[in-house]
């Protein structure tokens, strides 16, 4: 009896964190996926009950929703910027650390928190198996409304209002698991050229393999966890596996390349985290500074460049850079180019910080 009053506490606990009542009773949960975001459905062939996936890279603070099509394969459907992200680049390795997840996780119906304090949210699950396997410890790390984060990704009301629909509908289509996957960055030689000696480097590798895996086949790739690494599609068949090599092959070698033409190997160093530039330049022209953000003076000078050198910890370099775009024509993964990436980013950020 003693053991389940304990685990009856620990639940509440567990909620408690993103849930305090301030909108319970509310319908919010309940709003229909906007009539653009079905319309972009359709013209992919697919259906609010299809299957989902999602895509979150910390550095250029953006969230990708991916729809699957009648084909089996996924396509980009819309990309969220994020309001707020904490911590620094890297993976999050214990409680209090402010560090927001990287690597692959599993939303369920489960992970739904329809009053949340944080507008609306979802659980990522954290620790996944493979954090678990490395005594990593945090809990409460969620995708959520309200431009705060502790360790979480932050959005604006609005664009969680959205994807927390997309969620539910995709659950209601019978998907058991939504597959999020988050990146410190983009996976392009580029930036793996300048962040080569950056200490994640080896991890980021391997989470690396998953992207390569999804980018070749736009199928989800299957997670397990081995030796204190992940495994990707363990049982796959082999021209996959020779069709993702020559992926990697050809990545390593534009990395060799820029690296051979004087790429400097940087580490980003964060006061706390980051936002997407929609929301700073947007509300920067409107006059309303960086907005109602938690820790806006952590944000508002950008990360430090730190010099790498090939061993060893590196010098901080004396002035402050914002994080510079390095996407290619065509992102990879994603077949848009910048300009329709913009696009696809238009609706949130010509809306500001879409508090209501």
């Amino acid at each position: 009896m003693l053991k389940k009053i304990m685990l009856g506490l620990a639940l509440l606990l567990a909620l408690s964190a993103c849930q305090d009542g301030r909108y319970a009773g509310s319908t919010r949960h309940l709003a229909p996926i906007p009539p653009a975001t079905l319309a972009l459905m359709s013209a992919e062939g697919a259906s609010p009950a299809d299957p989902i996936l999602m895509r979150a890279y910390k550095k250029e603070s953006e969230i990708e929703l991916w729809k699957r099509r009648a084909d089996g394969r996924y396509a980009l459907l819309k990309m969220y910027p994020m309001c707020r992200w904490s911590g620094q680049l890297g993976p999050k390795t214990r409680e209090g650390d402010r560090q927001a997840p990287e690597g692959f996780y599993a939303i369920t119906p489960e992970s739904m928190n329809p009053n949340s304090s944080l507008y609306l949210s979802f659980n990522l699950g954290y620790p996944n198996a493979y954090d678990r396997s490395l005594g990593r410890t945090g809990t409460h790390l969620m995708v959520h409304g309200s431009c705060s984060s502790q360790g979480c990704f932050a959005m604006t009301d609005e664009a969680i209002s959205e994807l927390y629909a997309v969620v539910r509908e995709a659950f209601a289509g019978g998907q058991r698991a939504v597959q999020f996957q988050s990146y410190p960055f983009r996976m392009t030689p580029e930036n793996l050229a300048r962040h080569r000696a950056d200490p994640n480097m080896a991890f980021w590798k391997n989470i690396k393999e998953g992207a390569d895996r999804f980018e070749v086949t736009k199928a989800e790739p299957v997670v397990e966890v081995s030796g204190g690494r992940y495994v990707f599609d363990a049982s796959g068949d082999g021209s996959t596996a020779d069709a993702v090599a020559r992926k990697q092959a050809d990545d390593e070698r534009q990395v060799a390349a820029l690296v051979a033409n004087g790429t400097p190997a940087v580490r980003l160093v964060y006061e706390d985290g980051g936002q997407h530039r929609a929301f700073r330049e947007t509300m920067t022209a409107a006059g309303y500074g960086l907005g109602e953000v938690s820790r806006p003076e952590a944000l508002a000078a950008g990360p430090r460049e730190v010099a790498m050198p090939a061993q060893g910890p590196g010098a901080t370099v004396g002035k402050r850079e914002p994080v510079r775009s390095t996407a290619a024509p065509k992102l990879p993964g994603t077949g848009v180019t910048e300009a329709e990436r913009r696009r696809l980013l238009g609706t949130f950020a010509a809306a500001g910080d879409g508090r209501k």
